[in-house]
């Protein structure tokens, strides 16, 4: 079973009020996980994010697609990175978001859909 697992947070503010040892222990840690996971075959996908700061979202307003900053003006926190991994079941997936938790907080873990839902009969695309 594929799940991601996405890691929330503020990179700019964990800068600011984290211990420079803080940091490097969470680095150190997102290594060990990613090499953990290679080794496991668990590993499909990870990519760690650039900054909230730096995202854009795109919109459509009155039929056109409109460009602004993002990632949502609501909250400094936005997605900093994720993983993809197929792991036997839900729990190893959880297992592993709770680690991650520990530095982030809050993981988000979302199952892959391996097809589009079905339709009903009538219904048109």
């Amino acid at each position: 079973m594929k799940y991601m697992l996405m890691m929330f947070g503020d990179a700019e503010t964990m800068m600011e009020t984290q211990s420079p040892e803080w940091i490097k222990e969470m680095i150190g840690f997102m290594q060990r996980l990613d090499t953990e996971l290679t080794e496991s075959g668990e590993l499909v996908f990870q990519l760690g994010l650039t900054d909230g700061s730096t995202a854009k979202v795109v919109r459509i307003d009155n039929g056109l697609p409109v460009t602004t900053d993002g990632p949502y003006a609501e909250s400094k926190e936005s997605l900093i990175g994720y993983w993809v991994v197929d792991v036997e079941d839900e729990a190893r997936a959880l297992d592993i978001a709770s680690r991650i938790a520990v530095y982030s907080q809050i993981v988000e873990v979302r199952q892959g859909a391996d097809e589009p839902p079905e339709m009903d009969a009538g219904a048109q695309i």
